[in-house]
């Protein structure tokens, strides 16, 4: 890592003569590592030489071979603990977990008692930095989340947990909010474990002209073989071919044409170069090297837009794997990608004035801000969709993802009359669909909330079928039919149809709702192992999902789990304290999923 130079005039720490008038260090966006050492006090008080001794090593390990190897620098140690800097959180995320692993071996030769972990903090933020510190409120926050880490155990924050990949980076575990010392507001942490072993890995201005597509653009360049023999340029065209194929798969991502992209073959074109004639705002580029039948690949992502490289990752494999019809490397880079492009448009949808967004940032922060859960993130993507809205005042897509946003009012339990926010939805949908008649979204968005409402029933399934018929590759049209199936079709049916959304999207960042659906489904067919297993897996990533903590719910009581459908209903009722039999049954009385569901809260006490 490149470290900026001290500034004119830097005073020297600790001579006694700080000249206070001097400049500050410039403001970088880092990542912040703390770790520490868990009950230090006890373990220094009980053998002080040997935890000092194994400390001494534990530090020059991190100092000479993790650090350097992520991209690293060690700002201080504290005797107890250490404060690193990275670029990226990736990196801080995997030299937390290699540095985890130190006192594994030493661990096996010791009494519990005298055993050494460490506990781990990471956080990302616009932080002051000079050649000797770091500083800034943030370094502060990945001290506070430390304190929430158990041994062994690394927390991060939401920055952070925006720019790693579930399954690629870490496993994620969503902590929810927690209350933090001498911090203003409730802090969201997530807990990262390594990946196991052998686990396959499966996330313009306002005076710009009407668009066709909001969805952030990509550009695949072929990548370029670092020993260039004639044999070896087949890989550069498979490796774009596999990553072009698995991209085109996300419904929130244009991908640019592989006819188009193959004119910039080896050549050394720059990002920017590539927008200006494909007009791409992300590329996605690389090289590679063989070794006997491994190959090892070097990826980059670039926004043309702001001149940055936003990921960059080198990944390893069998040359074999590239040409299999699930190729894990390419499955693996694809969504790293994909989560990567989606974060940095996100982030800046939270950051950015409205007015200087474009209209893709608005389109996905308000797409993806509606789905996190909280009354902070839905207002802020009501207010990401109506700006979109109101730059583009005929195009059918903003307005019917605010129909959406109605319907996910009723979905969180923050609707006072569901069914005035249902028909809120059905009008805001018809006035998308009288600007695009064949917009699959609007139609698929309709017919759910007519769906929920239950008084048109067969309205609203002409209306999903039409969905499915008009853009069979939508996967919302899709997942909303399996809603319908599972209210009033067959069980069977909302399987088939939860399973292809899935399908269709799997690098969705909502991958934690089309999971909740498929597990209503299961529930539906009394698959009730299933069904806590995919509730499990999704509230693993959004933990505030109340459809999914229902579902969750209704598979235990009926699989006989009585005393984890009853720890269950606790956070249920702590998350919606006003929740009655008669207001779960408002939406979607007549189904039979809902009413059993309705004799489960009662069952556990839910008031009437």
């Amino acid at each position: 890592m490149t470290v900026p130079p001290p500034q004119p005039n830097m005073p020297v720490s600790g001579s006694g003569h700080e000249d206070l008038t001097s400049p500050l260090p410039l403001q970088y966006n880092r990542v912040v590592l703390v770790m520490d050492l868990v009950e230090s006090v006890r373990l220094m008080a009980a053998n002080e030489s040997a935890v000092v001794n194994h400390w001494r090593g534990f530090l020059s390990h991190a100092r000479t071979q993790v650090l350097p190897q992520r991209r690293g620098r060690l700002v201080k140690s504290l005797g107890d603990g250490i404060l690193a800097e990275f670029d990226q959180p990736v990196d801080a995320v995997k030299a937390a977990h290699e540095l985890h692993r130190f006192f594994a071996p030493l661990n096996q030769t010791l009494p519990p008692a005298e055993q050494l972990h460490l506990r781990a903090g990471i956080n990302a933020s616009h932080l002051y930095v000079d050649s000797e510190d770091v500083y800034g409120h943030g370094v502060n926050l990945a001290a506070r989340v430390t304190s929430l880490a158990d041994p062994g155990d690394t927390v991060v924050t939401a920055a952070v947990r925006d720019a790693i990949v579930d399954g690629v980076d870490g496993e994620v575990e969503d902590m929810g909010d927690s209350y933090l010392k001498h911090w203003p507001e409730p802090v969201r942490t997530w807990l990262v474990h390594p990946v196991r072993d052998g686990q396959a890995v499966w996330r313009p201005a306002a005076h710009e002209a009407e668009p066709v597509d909001f969805r952030p653009s990509i550009a695949v360049i072929p990548f370029e073989a670092r020993n260039p023999s004639p044999e070896h340029f087949v890989i550069g065209e498979l490796i774009a071919d596999g990553v072009i194929a698995q991209l085109s798969r996300s419904q929130d991502l244009r991908v640019i044409s592989r006819l188009s992209t193959t004119a910039f073959r080896n050549r050394s074109a720059s990002p920017g170069e590539i927008d200006a004639q494909l007009d791409a705002a992300f590329v996605l580029s690389g090289s590679y090297a063989t070794l006997g039948d491994r190959v090892v690949i070097m990826a980059e992502l670039s926004d043309t837009r702001r001149h940055e490289v936003v990921w960059a990752e080198r990944l390893g494999g069998d040359t074999l794997d590239l040409v299999q019809e699930q190729s894990e490397l390419l499955n693996t880079l694809s969504t790293a990608c994909a989560h990567a492009l989606l974060h940095a448009e996100i982030q800046r949808s939270l950051v950015l004035p409205l007015p200087k967004l474009d209209s893709n940032s608005l389109m996905l922060g308000g797409i993806t801000l509606m789905h996190r859960s909280t009354v902070r993130d839905l207002q802020r993507s009501q207010q990401l969709l109506e700006a979109v809205a109101e730059r583009h005042k005929r195009v059918a897509a903003p307005r019917a993802w605010m129909a959406k946003w109605h319907i996910m009012q009723v979905v969180q339990g923050l609707a006072a009359d569901p069914a005035r926010e249902f028909q809120r939805a059905i009008d805001m949908a018809d006035r998308a669909l009288d600007l695009e008649p064949s917009s699959s979204l609007a139609m698929a968005i309709k017919g759910h909330a007519l769906c929920h409402l239950g008084k048109d029933v067969e309205a609203s399934h002409r209306l999903l079928q039409e969905a499915t018929q008009s853009n069979p590759n939508d996967p919302m049209a899709w997942l909303y039919n399996s809603v319908w199936s599972t209210m009033w079709g067959t069980p069977t049916d909302s399987m088939i149809e939860a399973e292809n959304a899935l399908h269709l999207s799997p690098l969705d960042p909502q991958k934690y709702y089309f999971e909740m659906m498929l597990a209503t489904s299961c529930a539906a067919m009394e698959m009730w192992e299933r069904a806590i297993e995919l509730s499990r897996s999704s509230l693993l990533k959004n933990r505030y999902h109340l459809p999914t903590i229902r579902t969750l719910l209704i598979a235990q009581y009926e699989s006989g789990a009585m005393d984890d459908a009853i720890q269950t209903f606790a956070i249920l009722r702590s998350l919606q304290p006003d929740l009655t039999v008669s207001r779960y049954l408002s939406s979607g009385s007549q189904s039979r999923l809902r009413r059993r569901g309705a004799k489960v809260l009662a069952a556990l006490g839910m008031p009437e």
